[in-house]
């Protein structure tokens, strides 16, 4: 489990390109670091060794323990080993990148083991469950406070004794709290410690355990999936985000740690993988973490990278994203994150590039997922460890679809493009700089925009009321119609638009052109007169929320259609008969999910005499 996080974002400022030549689709993965890697520190290096502040910022660790229980035994010695091994890790992956030696700092005792604090809960072990990290991490606060740490402004690990270990029976299984969070400030890993936990087992190949997630594993694969747990934790701590290895890196590296790496740590000491290694983006972001540089100049700046000139055209199967960026400090790095829809982050593949002396740059988007829609986040990293982008104030995201060919289709970020300038005037409530926006030449040329721009400046326009519908009007969007009876879970219900920030029906792989928005649970309920023969349409939940939403549509008291669980991304299509229905409900439901992220949209739901 990891803390994760969820926004979206409407793009603005792109313009497109006309495909080029075909070229190469970018440096394999070993090709491609070296350039990168010296145009970056040619950016970074100077700018850390002018007026320096130089600080040798440490890793703090915690041993907890609910008060019924004792730590488990050798934790120190334990953990010192883990953890320096962790240490070497860094430092191996960022000197073969080319960064030099860079890796957390520890904070060694006087006899070589390392400062672990010890806390002792204010509560059995009964009480605590996977969920009680915030509670776990309070009771460690006056702790450390004491210690003169303010785990506020630094990275700390709390390792909970929470494993319940039958050497008997050879079976062991946890209750922890087991996720992180964190930035270039600070940042907090939960993580679990058991007798079991040594680094000593990693190789171990031959005895077993029986875990109670894993099953039957060998003690080396326990260790494995556990320290490279808390490594991959750790990376999160430091501001990290998921991440899947592209094929040409996993052929030359291995695993990426924020990926499934986790889970290979140390094969490669049992000969079973090449085992983990970092991506060429994460160790461009801890390259300025002042953990690793030793540096805090402009530790409390706020990011403030501009992006502008933002270009996309066709390369190869996939795509490139050209810009310009500024900031002061300035960018080293821009990351790309190209994330299949399901499947959390974890799928996520990078591509990265380096602004050149004016702050061009550009993406070169290849390695996506065949079938499926995503969405390219985008990073800028400054060289005092802010980064602007995905999980900062400043997001910026752009949705791709790619065909079971493989070829990548960006027609819908011209579209939010084209729409965007409407979205401006609209959270600035200028209705005459929309209304001119809505004549634009380009937007009036694509039929989804014009449409979608006319609803958005008519946003104010009353509502239809069914029984006065001339009986020569052969079919109507169900938004343009007033209901008799509405409720929602979140919010209010709306027409042609979501909340913002998002505002567009943006579902699945397209835009819509009308509908309605109803957080669910909701009702929606419509008096009709009887005449109107079918009902078609689609549903889904709104691009970017993750909730688990149910959609179903009642006439007269009986179900005439029950879209089942629908899942983000996932958009399903209905055309119902409605002859002779006088009362017609649109109903959503929660899911199994509970009613956070349930975005419910309508999408162009349409009522038909024919």
């Amino acid at each position: 489990m990891h803390l994760s996080f969820h926004l979206a974002a409407i793009t603005s400022g792109i313009a497109f390109l006309s495909p080029l030549s075909a070229q190469s689709p970018g440096a394999s993965a070993r090709e491609e670091i070296a350039p990168k890697v010296a145009a970056a520190r040619a950016i970074l290096d100077p700018w850390l060794q002018e007026n320096p502040r130089r600080d040798e910022r440490k890793l703090h660790l915690i041993l907890w323990t609910p008060n019924d229980r004792e730590p488990a035994p050798m934790y120190r010695e334990r953990l010192t080993a883990i953890m320096k091994d962790i240490q070497k890790f860094y430092a191996k992956e960022m000197s073969r990148i080319g960064f030099g030696p860079m890796t957390i700092r520890l904070d060694e005792a006087a006899d070589s083991l390392l400062k672990i604090h010890l806390v002792r809960g204010r509560k059995p072990y009964s009480h605590y469950k996977t969920e009680s990290g915030a509670e776990i991490r309070t009771e460690c606060l006056p702790t450390l406070r004491a210690a003169g740490i303010d785990a506020d402004k630094e990275t700390i690990v709390i390792f909970c004794n929470m494993s319940n270990w039958n050497e008997a029976q050879r079976t062991i299984m946890q209750n922890s709290p087991y996720y992180a969070g964190g930035n270039h400030r600070q940042g907090t890993a939960w993580q679990v410690d058991s007798p079991i936990l040594q680094l000593d087992y990693l190789a171990e190949k031959g005895q077993h355990v029986r875990d109670g997630q894993y099953g039957n594993i060998s003690l080396g694969r326990y260790n494995s999936i556990f320290i490279g747990g808390v490594c991959h934790e750790l990376g999160h701590a430091l501001g990290l985000p998921h991440n899947r290895e592209r094929d040409d890196e996993r052929a030359a590296f291995g695993t990426a740690l924020m990926g499934s790496g986790n889970r290979s740590y140390g094969e490669e000491l049992r000969g079973e993988s090449k085992g983990s290694f970092l991506t060429l983006a994460h160790a461009l972001r801890l390259a300025s973490h002042p953990m690793f540089n030793g540096s805090i100049k402009g530790i409390d700046l706020l990011p403030n990278a501009k992006p502008s000139e933002i270009s996309f055209r066709k390369e190869g199967q996939g795509f490139q994203m050209s810009g310009r960026v500024a900031a002061d400090p300035p960018v080293y790095a821009v990351l790309g994150y190209m994330d299949p829809n399901g499947g959390g982050d974890y799928d996520a593949t990078t591509t990265t590039a380096i602004p050149d002396k004016d702050g061009r740059f550009t993406l070169d988007c290849q390695a996506l997922a065949t079938g499926k829609s995503g969405v390219l986040r985008v990073f800028y990293l400054q060289v005092h460890g802010a980064t602007s982008g995905w999980l900062s104030s400043t997001p910026h995201q752009y949705p791709y679809s790619v065909s079971a060919q493989g070829d990548a289709d960006i027609s819908l970020i011209r579209q939010l493009n084209l729409i965007q300038p409407l979205i401006d005037a609209m959270e600035k409530n200028d209705e005459k700089v929309l209304a001119t926006l809505s004549q634009a030449d380009d937007l009036l040329k694509d039929d989804t925009c014009r449409e979608i721009a006319r609803r958005l400046c008519a946003t104010r326009s009353p509502l239809r009321d069914p029984a006065t519908l001339a009986s020569d009007v052969t079919t109507m969007p169900l938004a343009d119609l007033s209901c008799t009876k509405e409720s929602v879970g979140y919010g209010i219900p709306l027409r042609n638009r979501t909340p913002a920030p998002l505002h567009l029906l943006h579902a699945g792989d397209r835009l819509y052109r009308h509908g309605i928005h109803a957080h669910a649970p909701s009702v929606m309920t419509w008096q009709l007169d009887g005449t109107w023969k079918s009902l078609q349409g689609s549903c889904g939940n709104a691009h970017g929320q993750s909730g688990e939403v149910q959609f179903r549509i009642e006439g007269d008291g009986k179900v005439l259609w029950d879209s089942g669980y629908v899942q983000q991304g996932t958009v399903k299509p209905f055309s119902i008969s409605i002859t002779g229905v006088q009362e017609l409900k649109l109903i959503t439901g929660n899911g199994r999910d509970g009613k956070n992220n349930d975005w419910s949209l309508w999408l162009e739901p349409t009522l038909s005499r024919q």
